[in-house]
C-alpha cells in the first residue's frame, strides 16, 4: 500500500466511502477518547487532513492474534478505513496479501525508509532458540531490525507490553516484553487482553496530530486510557458503596447487577478505561456482561491476578465505614507495596499463593480485620497520591 502524497486524508477517506461529516464526527470522538478539550477537535481534523499516511509495520510473536482480531473489528473508523486512509499498513502477516519473500521485502523496504511505526503483538521468546522464526530470522532479530529508524513502538496487548500469559510461571519459552529486547525508541503500551481498538486508533491519531505519543504513566501506558482504576468509573460502584455484593454466580445480587468484588473482581486494583470505552463497537465490557474484571491490563497478569474468582487480597466489606476510594487503596496496599504501585515479581506471586491457602481462615476472621483494613487504607492514601503524581 503506497502513500498518495499531496492528497488530504479527507479525500482519501471519501474515496473509501467516508464523507466529511463522518470524518469530523470521528475527530470529535477521538478527541473525547484522548480526554482533550472539545475545542481541539478542529485542530485534530486539520492535522489529520494535512498529514501523509505513516508507514506501519505490525509484528506478531507469541500471541493469540486477539489484538489483530480487535483491530479488524475496530470502529470509528473501521479497520478498512484505517488501512486505506490513516495509515499505510505495509506489513502484517495475518491480513497482507503478499507472502514469502515478497512479504519480507515489503517489511524490509518499509524499514529502509525510516520514520515508521512498529506495532508489536505478543511476547518475545528468548528461551527457545529459533522460536517464532520467519524467513530464517528469530523473533529477536526481526524485532531489532524492524525498530531501526522507527518513530515509535506501539505494544498492543499485555503480552508485548509486559510478557503476558506466555511469561507466566514457569515461563518455559523465556518470554519477555519488547522493552527487554530493544531500546532507544519511544514506546507506548496499550495493555489489555486484547487491546481496545479505540485506544489504538486514538494513540495513532495523537501521534499524527502532535508528533508524539500521549502522556504516559510509569509503565508507558497512555494516561487517557489508564489514568483511572476500573473501580473509579464502574457502573456497579454504587452497589459497592452501598455494600451490595453478589455472593454467588446467578444469585439475586448477581442478576440485579450488584458489585462483583466478592466473586473476584480485580477492578479496584486495575487501571483501564473499559467502563467508558467498552468493546464490540462500544456495546459492552466484561463487568457489564456479569463477569468480574481479571486485571488483564496490569503487569504480571495471570500470576498476580489469579485465582480469578478469589478476592485478591481479602478486604473485609462488612460494616462499610470506609469509602470506596479507601477500600480501593486498601486492596492495592494489602498485597505488597510493589503491587500497590503496579509492581510485580516473585514477592507478589508468593503472596498470591499464601492468600489462596489461607482464604477460608481469612473469611472467618473478616469482621476482626475491619479495623486493620481501615488503618491500612488511611496509611496508604498518601502513597496513592504520590503514585498519581509520578504518573503525571
Amino acid at each position: 500500500m503506497t502513500s498518495e502524497s499531496g492528497r488530504p486524508l479527507s479525500a482519501r477517506l471519501a474515496d473509501a466511502g467516508v464523507d466529511r461529516r463522518s470524518f469530523l464526527r470521528f475527530c470529535a470522538g477521538v478527541t473525547a477518547t484522548l480526554a482533550l478539550p472539545a475545542q481541539l477537535a478542529p485542530k485534530v481534523a486539520y492535522a489529520l487532513d494535512k498529514v501523509d499516511r505513516p508507514t506501519v509495520i505490525w509484528l506478531e510473536f507469541q500471541d493469540c492474534a486477539g489484538d489483530s482480531e480487535a483491530f479488524l473489528r475496530s470502529r470509528n473508523p473501521s479497520a478498512a478505513d484505517l488501512i486505506l486512509g490513516m495509515i499505510s499498513l505495509d506489513y502484517h502477516e495475518t491480513v497482507m496479501a503478499a507472502s514469502g519473500t515478497a512479504a519480507e521485502k515489503a517489511r524490509d523496504d518499509a524499514v529502509a525508509k525510516g520514520g515508521h511505526l512498529v506495532v508489536v503483538e505478543g511476547s518475545i521468546p528468548t528461551g527457545i532458540p529459533g522460536a517464532c522464526t520467519i524467513g530464517g530470522k528469530s523473533a529477536e532479530d526481526i524485532l531489532r531490525e524492524a525498530v531501526r529508524g522507527a518513530a515509535g513502538i506501539i505494544n498492543v496487548g499485555t503480552c508485548s507490553a509486559f510478557g503476558g500469559i506466555p511469561a507466566a510461571g514457569p515461563n518455559p519459552t523465556g518470554a519477555v516484553r519488547v522493552e527487554d529486547v530493544v531500546g532507544g525508541v519511544p514506546v507506548v503500551n496499550l495493555t489489555g487482553c486484547p487491546v481496545n481498538a479505540d485506544n489504538l486508533t486514538a494513540t495513532i491519531v495523537h501521534h499524527l496530530t502532535f508528533g508524539e505519543f500521549p502522556a504516559r504513566d510509569r509503565f508507558s501506558r497512555p494516561l487517557f486510557a489508564y489514568g483511572q482504576r476500573i473501580h473509579d468509573t464502574c457502573q456497579r460502584r454504587g452497589h459497592f458503596d452501598a455494600g451490595e455484593f453478589a455472593e454467588q454466580w446467578g444469585d439475586a445480587g448477581h442478576r440485579n447487577g450488584w458489585c462483583l468484588y466478592r466473586l473476584g473482581c480485580k477492578g479496584p486494583s486495575t487501571f483501564h478505561n473499559c467502563p467508558s470505552v467498552r468493546f464490540n463497537g462500544g456495546t459492552s465490557w466484561p463487568v457489564a456482561a456479569g463477569h468480574g474484571c481479571v486485571g488483564c491490563s496490569e503487569p504480571g497478569f495471570w500470576d498476580t491476578m489469579s485465582p480469578f474468582y478469589d478476592r485478591l487480597p481479602h478486604v473485609a466489606t462488612s460494616g462499610f465505614d470506609l469509602t470506596a476510594d479507601k477500600i480501593g487503596v486498601g486492596v492495592l496496599a494489602a498485597t505488597a507495596t510493589g503491587f500497590a504501585a503496579h509492581g510485580v515479581g516473585k514477592v507478589v506471586q508468593h503472596r498470591v499463593a499464601a492468600h489462596r491457602e489461607k482464604q477460608a481462615a481469612r473469611d472467618q476472621a473478616a469482621d476482626a480485620e475491619d479495623a486493620a483494613d481501615a488503618a491500612d487504607a488511611a496509611d496508604n492514601e498518601a502513597h496513592s497520591d504520590e503514585r498519581t503524581g509520578e504518573a503525571r
